[in-house]
């Protein structure tokens, strides 16, 4: 927990401030009892006005004190947990934002968001408690067994036996909510990746009519989510009913043997009224202590799974790289016997000894059936995964040799899922460069056959796009992914399947503009038409993870067997169209 440190220490002053103010409402609740007990005993009984007004007065100052301490306490106790949380919080975002493709592959896209928000506000609502509650429990524990003891020590005797049963019966609680806590936590994991994972496709639900299956899933996950939450908290649910049971037992057992004492002439009536405070008092900070520890039950769980991901190895990294300021130049690239597996177990490569060179300038087209391993292969050239074995060179320098901003900066990719963001079209293409200039931009856009179409919106380039950019076409999200990579200017362009839904005319447009936008830039083009990559300087065809060709379309149309054979189903499709 040391590494948490770091969080209390810009807030320490708060840390301290919260605890300590709240002791100024416990030394008040302290005094109270005893000042009734003298009104009673000294002002009551002998019927003396002007005494019961000045302790009166006394009892409105300490009930001022205690306000104005437990005020000052609660703010400070806030700020700290608040303070402490937001500062974890954005360290956490910031270590996902430094996961590789193989971390991301480890965790559920709900299970981050919970920990990023769930996980986090289980910790601040504890840390809250817990600094309100960390000197005003032990404090008002310690203060009215100490009273208790002094006014009566026989009659205190009451409340030592019930101490032990008490501590006996929360320490059970406890060691029974803490695992049931943590299943509950997996299981709000689960629903809101099944939230997430409906809202983000509903489009596809609803165009297949599987709004009612997608009920069903969501109805199976909730009534999990309720079930494991029912089976957690009926722990917690137990706690009070057995603490307001001893207490009154308790209470009724002073309330007993104080009542012969009084009976008896031993024991002033003001003093069984005080010494009942006291039992409340002792008994109240006990159900204190029992709620924080039950809290907190809870949110170590959370911290546990936070945990978990600040102290991920990152697979990729810049650690170790022997050229920091090198910067990619020319945009050749090269890979020597690679081979690939997205997890050491598997037996089966997803790439197997890729061997084959592109010079700076020219057009790789890479073809090949569904799982043929085409993405996977341009993802390791910007390094978002690393070979098993064999190199991958950018400029005849291994890509684990550049700082990966270096080598990231150098090399544009158009993802095969088209990825935009809720803000303007201008600030989505201003990711390729945020200090683009509007004619820059608008270059970029017409290199990518975008322009038209943004023109006719109302709004133009400042049009809002919704999250994701659901308000554009499919063909139209494409195009302001090349705008994009095309404003970064990158050495090494790569474009996974990004033309697919842009009809033909279209996309040799996109690729003529290529030679005057990135002229001298390596472009690297995965595609499922033969006819996006006929132009390439190579065409390199895959086939499970293997290259079965290598050439100009030429050469494989005359000596590939499974280039032939893509080409030639494509040929009859468009002369049966």
């Amino acid at each position: 927990m040391k590494r948490y440190g770091k969080y209390i220490k810009p807030y320490f002053g708060a840390f301290i401030l919260g605890p300590l103010l709240m002791l100024t409402e416990v030394a008040g609740e302290i005094m109270l009892p005893k000042l009734m007990s003298m009104i009673i005993n000294n002002g009551v009984a002998q019927r003396n006005v002007q005494y019961i007004l000045s302790v009166g007065g006394l009892m409105i100052l300490a009930t001022l004190v205690m306000a104005i301490g437990g005020i000052g306490g609660a703010y400070f106790s806030v700020k700290a947990a608040v303070s402490f949380t937001s500062d974890l919080r954005a360290d956490l975002f910031s270590k996902v934002q430094e996961f590789s493709f193989k971390n991301i592959d480890a965790y559920s896209t709900g299970s981050l968001v919970t920990r990023l928000t769930n996980d986090i506000q289980q910790v601040q609502n504890v840390l809250m408690m817990g600094l309100r509650m960390a000197m005003r429990a032990p404090g008002m524990f310690i203060g009215a067994l100490l009273m208790a003891f002094m006014m009566n020590a026989r009659l205190a005797v009451v409340i030592l036996v019930v101490i032990p049963l008490l501590t006996a019966a929360i320490a059970v609680i406890l060691k029974t909510a803490f695992p049931r806590f943590t299943a509950m936590q997996k299981k709000l994991d689960q629903l809101n990746s099944g939230i997430q994972e409906a809202l983000t496709n509903v489009r596809v639900i609803k165009s297949f009519v599987r709004g009612s299956y997608e009920e069903k899933r969501f109805a199976g996950a909730n009534e999990e989510l309720k079930e494991s939450s029912l089976d957690a908290f009926k722990v917690v649910i137990l706690n009070m009913p057995i603490m307001m049971l001893m207490m009154n037992i308790t209470t009724l057992g002073v309330v007993w043997f104080g009542g012969k004492q009084i009976l008896a002439g031993s024991m002033p009536v003001g003093d069984l009224t005080a010494f009942t405070s006291y039992i409340v008092q002792i008994l109240m900070s006990l159900m204190m202590l029992a709620m924080v520890l039950l809290q907190s039950s809870r949110a170590l769980a959370s911290l546990r799974r936070i945990t978990e991901v600040l102290d991920t190895q990152i697979s990729l990294s810049d650690e170790g790289c022997a050229l920091p300021q090198k910067r990619v130049n020319s945009g050749s690239v090269e890979f020597k016997d690679v081979t690939f597996r997205y997890y050491k177990e598997n037996k089966e490569a997803v790439l197997s000894h890729i061997s084959f060179k592109v010079e700076s300038g020219q057009v790789l087209g890479i073809i090949g059936s569904t799982g043929s391993g085409k993405t996977t292969l341009v993802q390791m050239i910007p390094r978002l995964y690393d070979t098993d074995r064999g190199q991958v060179l950018v400029d005849g320098v291994d890509v684990r040799d550049y700082s990966l901003k270096n080598l990231r900066d150098g090399v544009g990719m158009v993802l095969q899922k088209n990825v935009l963001f809720s803000g303007t079209i201008m600030e989505n293409l201003m990711w390729g460069d945020s200090a683009a200039s509007r004619e820059e931009i608008l270059a970029a856009s017409k290199a990518a056959q975008a322009d038209p179409f943004v023109s006719s919106f109302t709004e133009g380039y400042l049009t809002e796009l919704g999250q994701g950019g659901v308000n554009v076409s499919g063909g139209q999200k494409q195009r302001l992914c090349i705008a994009r990579a095309l404003l970064k200017k990158p050495r090494i362009l790569i474009l996974d399947d990004s033309t697919s839904a842009v009809d033909t005319a279209t996309e040799a447009k996109i690729r003529e503009s290529f030679g005057t936008t990135l002229k001298g830039a390596t472009k690297i083009i995965i595609a499922q038409r033969i006819s996006s990559v006929i132009d390439a300087d190579q065409i390199l065809v895959l086939d499970e993870g293997k290259i079965v060709g290598l050439g100009s379309h030429e050469q494989l149309l005359k000596d590939c067997g499974p280039y032939q054979e893509i080409y030639y189903s494509q040929m009859d499709r468009e002369v049966s169209a």
